[in-house]
């Protein structure tokens, strides 16, 4: 059986739904069990999304991609002066 990814609004709806289901008197391990993760997804997701909206999330998730984006560009800049710096020195 192969992986699913779940988006992050998915994530979040099954948060609700074991928020839901717990306050309707059902232990924390059954809610999880009923919406189809193990307790170990439900815990990562709950430390990572706990809390957000779905808007939330999905800025969340644009402001990493651009984070990593940039790191990229400062990594790569970086490695140019680098470069740039051992070539004007005349160490080749």
């Amino acid at each position: 059986m192969g992986k699913k990814r779940h988006t992050a609004e998915e994530i979040v709806s099954k948060l609700r739904q074991v928020d839901v289901l717990t306050a309707q008197g059902r232990t924390v391990a059954e809610a999880i069990r009923q919406i189809g993760v193990t307790e170990v997804t439900y815990y990562g997701w709950r430390n990572e999304y706990g809390g957000l909206k779905s808007d939330q999330v999905k800025r969340l998730k644009e402001l990493e991609m651009e984070n990593v984006r940039l790191r990229r560009a400062v990594s790569d800049l970086t490695l140019e002066k680098l470069i740039l710096t051992e070539a004007a020195s005349g160490n080749w």
